[in-house]
């Protein structure tokens, strides 16, 4: 598990490309046959990307960073597919998976295993997990199941289609939040006008993309702001003093997810197009 600790609100200002890009940005989630993790010193975030073949992989505890006889025995965990259909597998209890299907995995669960149901086409699987101080069912949640509502419009380039799938009124948690957002053909925009959530973190996936596509995801504080250019099936992550928006050459779709002092999907600073610089 590679570990990360974040500049502050001052730093920031003062990294080169590659530094940013470093503190910021997980570039490699998905390797055939393995789990990649990266944990942040952010409200000890970990972020993490499975893609097993012919044998299932199994999520297990990183001793030194998380001090726990197994992954989930002080976290919960949000996993999206985004790739073939595949099976997760939480203490016995079997789900199969399809594209843009999720699964929560509460507090207290022992075994966590990934499996793909085609070698040629495997699983990719996408996840998330916060500290958890409470524990709750696990629960799965298929892609069109979960609360949808239509955001923005053609004219300013951002109409997109909200998912929350892990959230107060949906699959309870403790502390995680966490959804998929899908733009809309001709439209680029996510998130605008910024804002910022002083209470929590965010994370953005960003996939969808062709290998000729990017999104210039925007960062920093809103007088001082920078840009990371991520790529297909890369995540960035958003301290709560950051700014999170995203313009790309092309349509795309991001996972979002939140943890932190609250679960308030509403919860955030709002920042005035014109305050930016």
């Amino acid at each position: 598990m590679e570990v990360r600790y974040s500049p502050d609100n001052s730093s920031y200002r003062s990294l080169k490309t590659q530094e940013l890009r470093k503190a910021f940005l997980v570039e490699d989630l998905f390797l055939d046959g393995k789990i990649q993790m990266t944990y942040f010193d952010l409200d000890r975030a970990i972020v993490g990307g499975a893609v097993p073949l012919k044998k299932p992989l199994r999520l297990l505890s990183s001793k030194k960073e998380m001090a726990a006889d197994y992954f989930a025995q002080r976290r919960e965990i949000g996993i999206f597919n985004v790739g073939g259909p595949g099976k997760i597998r939480a203490d016995g209890e079997e789900f199969a998976v399809g594209y843009r299907d999720a699964v929560y995995v509460g507090r207290g669960t022992k075994e966590v295993f990934f499996s793909s149901e085609r070698v040629a086409k495997p699983a990719c699987y996408y996840f998330v997990s916060y500290p958890a101080h409470a524990s709750f069912p696990t629960r799965f949640v298929r892609f069109g199941e979960a609360y949808s509502a239509k955001l923005g419009n053609q004219k300013e380039a951002n109409s997109r289609t909200l998912n929350r799938y892990i959230h107060p009124n949906g699959v309870m948690s403790s502390q995680l939040v966490m959804g998929l957002t899908e733009l809309d053909e001709g439209s680029v925009w996510n998130t605008m006008p910024s804002h910022t959530h002083q209470r929590r973190t965010e994370i953005y996936f960003y996939f969808n993309l062709d290998e000729n596509s990017l999104v210039f995801h925007m960062m920093g504080e809103p007088l001082e702001t920078r840009h990371i250019v991520v790529r297909n099936r890369q995540a960035v992550i958003s301290p709560s003093w950051s700014v999170h928006s995203g313009g790309g050459t092309k349509n795309y779709s991001f996972i979002w997810a939140m943890g932190g002092e609250n679960q308030e999907f509403e919860d955030m600073d709002s920042v005035a197009m014109s305050s930016l610089e």
